[in-house]
Formats: structure tokens, sequence, C-alpha cells
């Protein structure tokens, strides 16, 4: 398996969160938990979100300090994929108002935060 740059975990992570935000969008706790559709397509942004913060902890161990919660983020996706009929509506919805913003802030800022930092700086003598 390829080591991916910091930067294209990070990027993973943002457009996962960012999409979960756009489909809840003015949408209710009732729209969601009635929705088979939103639920599957939230879940699966949720999947990708804990595996590329897995990866990207498990390759750059620096960025741990950096995510609020990360290890409960890849909890919940693991929950997603083993034990899926044990994820309740209220626990992702929970998640999506109270913790996602505050992960899509991180990401953002450490997204910004990579791109302002040379990849290959240049030697000094």
């Amino acid at each position: 398996m390829p080591h991916h740059h910091p930067k294209k975990y990070l990027y993973d992570i943002h457009e996962s969160t960012r999409n979960i935000l756009d489909f809840v969008s003015e949408k209710t706790f009732a729209d969601y938990s009635s929705s088979l559709m939103l639920k599957s397509a939230v879940e699966r942004q949720f999947e990708t979100i804990g595996e590329a913060l897995k990866q990207l902890i498990k390759r750059y161990p620096e960025y741990k300090s950096e995510i609020t919660n990360p290890s409960r983020i890849i909890a919940f996706r693991n929950r997603l994929i083993h034990g899926y009929s044990s994820v309740s509506d209220e626990v992702a919805w929970g998640i999506i108002e109270k913790d996602l913003p505050i992960l899509n802030t991180e990401t953002m800022i450490l997204l910004k935060k990579e791109t302002q930092e040379p990849q290959n700086p240049i030697p000094t003598r």
C-alpha cells in the first residue's frame, strides 16, 4: 500500500466532513432518521473519515495531537463497519451536530498549514 502525504489524508477527512454537512444541510433529525439513502450516504462518509484518520495517525503520529478525539472518531468508524446494527440514529446525529464542525475546522486549518509549508526545503549552508 503506497504511503500518501499527510495532506492527502487530511483532504479526504475534510472533504468527507464537508460532504456530510452538505448532505444534512436544512435537514432535521426526523429527515435523517427516516431516510435510508441519507443515512447510508452519511455513514459512508464517516467510514472514510475514520479510515483516513487511522492511516494518517499510523503513518504520521504527530497529527494525533492536532485532532480532537481521534480515537473516538476511529472507534465510531469501526462500530459502523463491524457493529452497524448497534449504531443509533441519535448517536450519529449527535456527532454530526457537535463533533463534525470541530473536525471540519481542524482539518481546514491543518490543510492550510500543510499548503503553506515547503515540501522540499532548500538546504542552507
